[in-house]
């Protein structure tokens, strides 16, 4: 697809080719018009002194002569009909203006030389292609100068936009223009100021949306440590059980909205250190109570947050264990660790747009939870430098795959590259 920058040239080499074209055919006609007229009158002044010496007798001299032999058909068939006429046509291969007058039922002919003439337009057509090539490339140039600052501050636009879909809200444009007076009507300007406005709003929104997450998650906190604490003073039974239950559910889900919070505010930071991933995969998986295959065809060491790494892993076997179906497995292949159920697969949003909180809903329509599990293990996968996709298998289930940067020099190693052995 042309860019902006390449239709414009484009569009300007047509239009001047055009407007040069018309030009140049108009002056030509023009010219070439008033040039003919010229020596039409040149010549029938001639002939008219040619024929005053053929009645008195006298010399017609070497332009003119009675019934020529190259005299042009349609002008002996004038002099027939004791009709006057010019005609411009060629005498000895060189352009030349005749002139014909009836003489005793003979043609009287005379021809003016037309070389020069025809000369002094060609002349003029080569101007004409000369100075308009000149106009194209000059109009081509000063044109080009003028869209190229337009499509870099359109193009600067773009990549601000870009990195604001992808999270950066302190990205703006800061076009100087949207600044000036002058550069009131500047469509560039008014696009950049958009933006930047648009960019600042959100970014405004987003801060006060983590503010109250962050608050309402801290203001839980107390009561809840008070229900937790008037639940164990509860006689025992089911309803004893079931509130307790409840408890640690919003318990889980407070502690879950502050670790949101925490990752919103780019605060984290991971503490790097050298594991070996098989054992560490499988302690995730104990970690969490629920039953899970773990494969290790390949084991590697990595550089990675144990405890950040155990929570992602954590997340992704209970988000498989809570929407998916048995088995789940644990596959650890390099730096490359798998999780996979065998239910209905991922949700189509979630494959377009990835994890979105406070909504989580199976591929079946039915509400399974808030959708803060995978939204942590994205935030947590972003803190340790790994890559977190979201796919369905062909013959079913839901694959989690996390790629988790190697040690340095053992990543090179053929050994721990993904496909070798």
């Amino acid at each position: 697809m042309a860019t902006l920058y390449w239709k414009f040239a484009v569009f300007v080499i047509v239009m001047c080719c055009v407007l040069a074209a018309v030009v140049g055919v108009l002056v030509h006609i023009l010219v070439g018009r008033q040039i003919e007229s010229q020596a039409r009158s040149a010549a029938l002044t001639e002939l008219d002194s040619v024929a005053d010496a053929y009645v008195a007798g006298e010399p017609l001299g070497r332009n003119a002569a009675v019934n020529p032999a190259d005299l042009p058909a349609s002008l002996r068939a004038m002099a027939l009909r004791d009709e006057r006429g010019t005609q411009l046509a060629d005498h000895k291969g060189r352009p030349a203006m005749w002139a014909v007058a009836p003489a005793d039922g003979k043609a009287l002919a005379i021809h003016v030389d037309y070389t020069q003439q025809a000369a002094a337009l060609r002349g003029l057509d080569r101007a004409i292609i000369g100075s308009s090539a000149l106009a194209i490339a000059l109009t081509l140039i000063v044109g080009l100068l003028a869209v190229s600052r337009i499509t870099r501050r359109l193009r600067h636009t773009a990549q601000v936009a870009r990195r604001i879909s992808t999270g950066d809200l302190d990205a703006r444009v800061d076009d100087p223009c949207v600044l000036r007076p002058e550069y009131a009507q500047d469509e560039a300007a008014a696009v950049a100021a958009a933006l930047d406005a648009m960019a600042a709003t959100l970014q405004a929104k987003l801060h006060s949306e983590q503010r109250f997450t962050a608050d309402v998650a801290h203001e839980l906190r107390t009561p809840l440590t008070g229900l937790r604490v008037a639940a164990e003073l509860l006689p025992p039974g089911r309803p004893t059980e079931m509130v307790q239950d409840r408890i640690r559910t919003m318990g889980r889900l407070t502690e879950d909205l502050l670790e949101i919070s925490r990752l919103d505010a780019e605060v984290e930071q991971a503490d790097i250190d050298v594991h070996q991933l098989g054992p560490l995969a499988e302690r995730a998986v104990l970690a969490t109570g629920l039953e899970a295959e773990v494969r290790i065809k390949r084991d590697t060491r990595v550089e990675t947050d144990q405890r950040r790494l155990q929570r992602v892993l954590g997340n992704l076997v209970s988000n498989a264990h809570k929407h998916g179906r048995l088995p789940v497995v644990l596959t650890v292949e390099g730096q490359v660790i798998t999780v996979r159920d065998h239910g209905d697969g991922y949700p189509g949003y979630l494959l377009d747009h990835g994890p979105q909180r406070f909504r989580s809903q199976s591929s079946s329509g039915k509400k399974t939870g808030h959708g803060l599990g995978l939204t942590i293990a994205i935030g947590q996968a972003q803190i340790l430098g790994a890559a977190l996709r979201f796919s369905n298998a062909p013959d079913g289930g839901a694959v989690a795959e996390l790629a988790l940067p190697a040690e340095p020099g053992v990543a090179a190693s053929p050994a721990n590259i993904p496909g070798n052995s």
